[in-house]
């Protein structure tokens, strides 16, 4: 049974559907002699005959081993059916992907990411799943955000550097950029100390200050309402930000920090030497583009 082939199936199926070799023959877009040798090499994988060849103008007809044979043979035409279709789909890009983000890039670059992918492939299936460990893994993901460079076996693609700013209530600066050193024990709210933060945090140390962290917390929104109540300023990178749409809060101001603070980098990353899926493929393009069109203004002179 291990000589059976799906193409002897088919043929099979055509022949017991049409009731004859050459209509069979039509039908699968073969010769009629490639039907008969299909037929039989069906045969002599089976070891019996499974059709009965009355000749003359009568119809061939199933024996009963044809009849057992036909019966698993449509179900195994079926799932190849399947398969060919589930491929197709693949390869057309409406297949599955799943990408790990983190707060910023779920705010600005994901949202136009996967809107692209949707309508360009409305049957793919994005899985997203947001977190900011210290030591990120790709393991099963696709496609990881992180803002910088992880260890192991990963290709990256830097995306964009984010610049940081300072945010703070009205009046707290005068207008115009601030020097890191001015935020010398200036209350600050600010990010945990994971991903980035730490380094950010040593370029103002650097620059002989020492800001007073008086709160701490991972979320964006949560530290602006801090610096709206008063109790501290923040310094934020960019895409966070103009993810909370700060520049439309007469509440508050942005300030360029001069000297600059080393910038965090956005990088996109995937598993090295994995064959990547066309809808992978077309996500990091899609992002590539997003990152591009995002990429903050120049500071002012």
């Amino acid at each position: 049974m291990t000589d059976v082939e799906l193409r002897h199936l088919a043929a099979l199926a055509a022949v017991a559907e049409e009731g004859s070799f050459g209509r069979a023959a039509t039908r699968l877009g073969y010769t009629q002699s490639t039907v008969s040798q299909q037929i039989a090499a069906l045969e002599r994988a089976v070891g019996g005959l499974v059709f009965d060849r009355p000749g003359g103008p009568k119809p061939v007809r199933l024996t009963p081993l044809g009849s057992v044979i036909l019966g698993h043979g449509r179900e195994l035409l079926a799932r190849a059916e399947a398969l060919a279709h589930a491929v197709d789909r693949f390869q057309a890009g409406e297949g599955r992907i799943e990408i790990g983000t983190f707060q910023s890039v779920s705010n600005a670059i994901l949202p136009p990411l996967v809107r692209r992918l949707r309508d360009e492939h409305p049957g793919c299936d994005i899985r997203l799943s947001e977190d900011e460990p210290d030591q990120p893994r790709i393991g099963d993901l696709d496609l990881l955000f992180y803002d910088g460079r992880i260890d192991g076996d990963a290709e990256h693609l830097k995306l964009l550097d984010d610049p940081y700013l300072l945010v703070a209530g009205v009046g707290t600066f005068p207008d115009g950029p601030v020097s890191p050193a001015r935020l010398d024990g200036v209350p600050l709210v600010a990010w945990p100390l994971t991903c980035d933060q730490p380094r950010m945090e040593q370029a103002i140390a650097r620059s002989g200050a020492r800001p007073q962290i008086v709160f701490r917390s991972a979320v964006n929104d949560t530290l602006l309402s801090m610096v709206r109540a008063g109790m501290g300023s923040a310094v934020l990178p960019w895409l966070a930000i103009r993810g909370a749409d700060v520049a439309s809060d007469d509440r508050l101001r942005i300030h360029e920090l001069r000297p600059a603070v080393p910038p965090r980098e956005i990088y996109l990353h995937w598993q090295a030497g994995r064959t990547q899926s066309p809808l992978t493929t077309r996500a990091i393009e899609i992002a590539t583009e997003v990152a591009t069109a995002l990429a903050p203004p120049p500071p002012t002179a």
